[in-house]
């Protein structure tokens, strides 16, 4: 990746500050790209070591201003770009009003927002910055979708605690998968479109979940972060120079039954 720039929107969330490890220790510079008030200190001193170039942009991916003003921000200072990762996600929280609830109480509002941040944002930038995609004549969009982006919920999972899955967001994480499959035929031959579809990732969520999950799953653990370091550096780089249009799955075998 030396000589190549990755733009990691989520940058600064656990997942987002792998990828842009990954990035860095492959010789690639890094964009990073998070709401306003996100602290870049600890991830820059992480990327400090390998000798690449950093910068920080604040972006409210919610705001179409905001993203317009991303947007030209970085063609002002004339930042190219060869990889862009959609990572941000709606993900809401339990107090969320609308969210978290049953179908009949889930509020447009809220799916509004969800949808806006995890499909139309990533359509939004991936247009805007395909001319610099198409510039570096390796350029690769991954999109960062979800297991529940190509399945039903298994909403027993959730008994007896105050996680759920809302139809929003696997819905905008169904439509991130089919812009996937859109853009690949769309941007070729210069540009490569994939899709990464992760599985749960442990965050300490209540041990009767946890159980449900693992017992599910053939490989019998939620991922961690590092898990998805792999895949990453495989879709950023010339390892995957014949390879768009794919959704891959990084599930542990979630969704094989």
């Amino acid at each position: 990746m030396s000589g190549r720039t990755a733009l990691i929107t989520g940058a600064t969330g656990r997942l987002g500050q792998h990828m842009a490890e990954t990035i860095a220790e492959l010789g690639g510079g890094v964009i990073l790209v998070d709401k306003p008030k996100s602290d870049y200190t600890s991830l820059i001193n992480k990327l400090r070591k390998y000798g690449v170039e950093v910068f920080c942009m604040d972006c409210d991916l919610e705001n179409e201003g905001d993203r317009k003003h991303l947007i030209a921000k970085i063609n002002e200072k004339y930042l190219s770009i060869d990889v862009l990762i959609n990572n941000a996600a709606f993900g809401g929280t339990e107090n969320l009003s609308g969210w978290i609830t049953s179908f009949e109480e889930q509020e447009i509002s809220t799916w509004r927002r969800a949808i806006e941040v995890n499909l139309t944002a990533a359509f939004d930038l991936s247009k805007a910055f395909l001319p610099q995609l198409k510039k570096s004549k390796k350029g690769s969009i991954i999109n960062i979708a979800s297991i529940y982006g190509d399945n039903g919920p298994i909403h027993s999972m959730y008994k007896g605690t105050e996680m759920g899955n809302p139809a929003a967001y696997s819905v905008s994480k169904g439509g991130l998968i089919q812009l996937t499959r859109w853009l690949s035929t769309t941007v070729a031959p210069e540009v490569r479109v994939n899709t990464v579809s992760p599985g749960g990732v442990f965050r300490q969520q209540p041990q009767e979940f946890v159980d449900r999950y693992e017992k599910r799953t053939p490989l019998e653990r939620m991922a961690v972060e590092e898990d998805f370091k792999g895949i990453i550096a495989y879709l950023s780089s010339d390892m995957s120079s014949y390879v768009t249009g794919q959704n891959i799955h990084v599930d542990g075998g979630w969704g094989v039954w």
